[in-house]
Parts: structure tokens; C-alpha cells; sequence
């Protein structure tokens, strides 16, 4: 295998931090450019990665901190609105031979008119800014791909988890009402079906990608191919974490009606099934697919979070909100 030198623009996150490990596996060479000390507060990177302390959207610190240098790769996580991507056009343009947008599978149609998912599925998500962003980014690097052969590549990451991250929206405050009897809200009637990626499995494809010319110009998502409902996700954790909880099923709209916050991450995204058709990535990169199930991956992010009582702290306001929510309900469910 070629050694790449690569840079890695935000590579202390649950998603980039895995790939970080992967790429020093496989032998390339990884710079990280990150504002904090190497760690997404959790898990820490390789001490093969060279780090580099400097403002992903300050454009005049980025250019300082980089000098001259170039790369065969550069991938970055930390691109949200369209201005950010034109500040790395300028600033990457001709100092890389492939740039990795990581995009996201929310910017897809929503809800999906049809099932399974491809790359040629419109992006539309009128329910949420942040995939619309999204979006934008991908138009502006594509026009710059078309207009001036710039080298770029787009991933779209799915729901993708590591150890340290509950799958829920209120993460551990949720195991915490499982263990406790507490209700347990489950967004709309928990048998919309959710594609779920354990870190590790998107790192490999993601990786893989890296140095392929033939993915230039190309869009691409990477997810498992399990999609269990939702249901079985919280079963999968409430397993893992020894509990039998109460569900309360509440529909997405009145969540939405309770805390908009809330409400727009569950209709823009969580809210619809979700089926991906995974030909693409499986052509660009030989002998990949997803193997970690989910049920093994509950049993990780359980493990972790008992290892130390500091990670099993509740969030108060997603108490009040849940207590409030399945107050809205006549019963409870078992």
C-alpha cells in the first residue's frame, strides 16, 4: 500500500477520530489540525499523529499554521456552511491532490420518496438548517470540481456511534431512566427503521477512499447495511444496560410542539426510515462492508460509560423534558 500524507482538519470527533486510527494502521502519515489537546474529551489519538493547535475557520491562522506544505489527502470535518468550504478551496487548491468533504445523509430527500437510498437521491430537508448547509457546501465544492477540476470527493456519514455515544438524543440521560423506571420516550411509534453504523466500520471505507482518483467529482455515503427500527435500537441498549424500561411512544410532531430543538432533528431526520443502498461505496473500495451489528456495539457504549461513574451523568433539562413529554401521555407502556 502507498503511504499517504494526509491532513485531517477535525480529527478528534466520535467519526474522525476513528479514522484517524485507521489511516495510522494502514501506515499513512496523519496531521490533525485541531483547536483543543487531541482528544474529543474521550478518546484519545495515536502518538503517530502529528498535531497542529489552530482555528479550522480561521482562514489566516489555517494558512500560517500550514506554511507551505502539501498533501495527498486532506479531510475535513469541520466544514458546516459554504463559506467554510470556499475559505479551504482557497486555501487547498493546488496543495492537495484529493479533498474529502464530510457531508451528511440528513441533506437527503426528507422524508425519502423512494427506499433504499442512493447517491442520486435528491438532497432536500426542508425540516433542518444544518443538513440544508450541508447541501449548499456540496453544490459550491462540485461547481468548483466542474469549473476547476478542484480535487474533491464527498462522503456522507449516516448515524454513526461510537462507545462514548448513546444513539439517542439525551445520550446517557436515557440509560439513566431505563435503569431507574423512569418512562422512556421513544420518538413517534418506534418501528421506523434506522440505519446505525458503528465507528470503526465507517473508518475502513472511509479510509479506503484515499489516494482514489476515481472518486473525484463523486458523492458517496458510507452506512452499515443493518437498519433495525427503533424499537429494537432502545431494546438493543436497554439489553446491554440490564434494564427493563417503560416506553412512552410520543409522536414526533408533538415533540416538535414541546421543543422545536428537538422536534427539528427528529423531522428532519430521525423521524423517517432510512435505507441505504451501499453499491457505491462498496465499488470504490474492494471487499469492504459494515460488520460490527448493533447489538454488539450496545454492549460497548454500556461498558464504557459503567467503566467510569463521571460518564453516567443525567442532564437535568432532558429529565424535565422527558418527564414533561410523557406526561402528555394517558399510560405508560411496558
Amino acid at each position: 500500500m502507498v503511504q499517504l500524507n494526509a491532513l485531517v482538519v477535525g480529527g478528534t470527533g466520535v467519526i474522525s477520530t476513528a479514522c484517524v486510527h485507521e489511516a495510522v494502521r494502514l501506515g499513512h502519515r496523519v496531521t490533525v489540525i485541531n483547536r483543543g489537546t487531541g482528544t474529543h474529551g474521550r478518546l484519545s489519538l495515536p502518538p503517530q499523529v502529528e498535531m497542529i493547535q489552530s482555528d479550522a475557520h480561521d482562514a489566516d491562522a489555517l494558512r500560517a499554521a500550514l506554511g507551505d506544505r502539501r498533501f495527498d489527502v486532506v479531510a475535513t470535518f469541520m466544514a458546516f456552511v459554504p463559506e467554510d468550504v470556499r475559505r479551504d478551496i482557497a486555501l487547498f487548491a493546488g496543495r492537495t491532490a484529493q479533498y474529502i468533504f464530510v457531508s451528511s445523509a440528513s441533506a437527503y430527500q426528507t422524508p425519502p420518496a423512494h427506499l433504499p437510498v442512493t447517491e442520486s437521491t435528491p438532497l432536500h430537508n426542508p425540516f433542518w438548517q444544518y443538513s440544508r448547509n450541508k447541501a449548499a457546501c456540496e453544490q459550491t465544492l462540485l461547481a468548483a470540481y466542474r469549473e476547476a477540476e478542484f480535487p474533491v470527493t464527498i462522503v456522507r456519514p449516516s448515524h454513526t456511534y461510537d462507545p462514548t455515544m448513546v444513539p439517542f438524543d439525551g445520550g446517557w440521560t436515557v440509560v439513566d431512566r431505563m435503569r431507574r423506571g423512569a418512562p422512556v420516550i421513544v420518538p413517534g411509534d418506534g418501528t421506523s427503521l434506522w440505519t446505525i453504523t458503528h465507528h470503526t466500520d465507517f473508518a475502513r471505507a472511509f479510509v479506503g477512499l484515499w489516494g482514489q482518483r476515481r472518486a473525484l467529482g463523486h458523492a458517496v455515503h458510507i452506512t452499515s447495511d443493518e437498519a433495525p427500527s427503533w424499537n429494537e435500537i432502545y431494546s438493543a441498549i436497554a439489553a446491554a444496560a440490564g434494564a427493563e424500561p417503560r416506553y412512552v411512544h410520543v409522536p414526533s410532531q408533538v415533540i416538535a410542539g414541546v421543543d422545536a430543538e428537538f422536534g427539528a432533528a427528529l423531522l428532519g431526520d430521525k423521524a423517517n426510515s432510512m435505507l441505504f443502498d451501499n453499491t457505491l461505496i462498496k465499488r470504490l473500495v474492494p471487499g469492504w462492508t459494515a460488520t460490527v451489528p448493533f447489538a454488539h456495539g450496545a454492549r460497548e457504549i454500556i461498558a464504557w460509560h459503567d467503566a467510569d461513574p463521571i460518564r453516567r451523568a443525567a442532564d437535568p433539562r432532558w429529565n424535565a423534558l422527558f418527564d414533561r413529554l410523557a406526561a402528555l401521555m394517558p399510560t405508560f407502556e411496558s
